[in-house]
């Protein structure tokens, strides 16, 4: 099997201070490990064609209505019966099939550039409605699906208070006593850092938190 190139080269990227000609940059166990601009190529350098730019970030992500595409609006619908087939979607997925759905979604999004996903995950119980044993059990296979697809995946907590339509039946949504309820595998202090493919439980430097409350930016 041949091996990853380790180091670059750019004829233009953008960095913090915008936009830069000649950068090399060097990798180390898949991680970029330095970036100079203004230098020639070296021997063995992959070049990188066109503007090179930082990996995108998807702030915000449900990754089973990956299934819900070109499947709502067959007679125009609403919202409402959006909703209505959304949940009924995801009375449906076990881990196996969550996985097979996240994979190809944070596939996709790798493959356009976005390395970091924000997942609003909130399906923790069997079809049914019975929690399983291991209650991260869903949150994990949203993990394997980060790291399988090669991007950073962080989930956090997050709450929506119950709402629906009147005259229509509150559906069973599956979740843990709130709408929406983030189950975190927690790491403690050594949570590792973004691009492990782990679930990030620490504050991220820059990143918009969502709390009850409102949101508030990470220090």
């Amino acid at each position: 099997m041949t091996s990853p190139p380790s180091s670059f080269w750019a004829a233009e990227a953008w960095l913090p201070d915008g936009v830069a000609r000649d950068v090399r940059l060097t990798a180390h166990d898949g991680r970029i490990a330095s970036v100079t601009a203004g230098v020639p190529a070296a021997a063995g350098d992959h070049r990188l064609p066109g503007m090179v730019l930082p990996g995108f970030a998807n702030a915000h992500s449900h990754a089973f209505h990956r299934a819900l595409r070109g499947r709502t609006h067959a007679d125009g619908g609403t919202f409402w019966t959006w909703r209505a087939r959304m949940y009924a979607l995801a009375a449906t997925l076990t881990p196996d099939t969550y996985l097979d759905l996240a994979r190809a979604a944070y596939a996709e999004m790798v493959l356009a550039g976005v390395t970091a996903v924000g997942e609003f995950h909130y399906l923790h119980h069997a079809p049914g409605g019975t929690p399983y044993d291991d209650p991260n059990v869903m949150a994990e296979a949203l993990r394997t699906a980060a790291r399988e697809a090669g991007g950073c995946l962080a989930s956090g907590d997050e709450h929506q208070d119950q709402g629906h339509q009147a005259g229509t039946e509150q559906p069973d949504h599956r979740g843990d006593g709130t709408w929406l309820h983030v189950s975190s595998r927690r790491a403690g202090p050594a949570a590792r850092a973004p691009g492990s493919g782990d679930i990030l439980t620490q504050p991220v430097p820059g990143a918009v938190q969502v709390r009850r409350g409102g949101a508030r930016l990470a220090r």
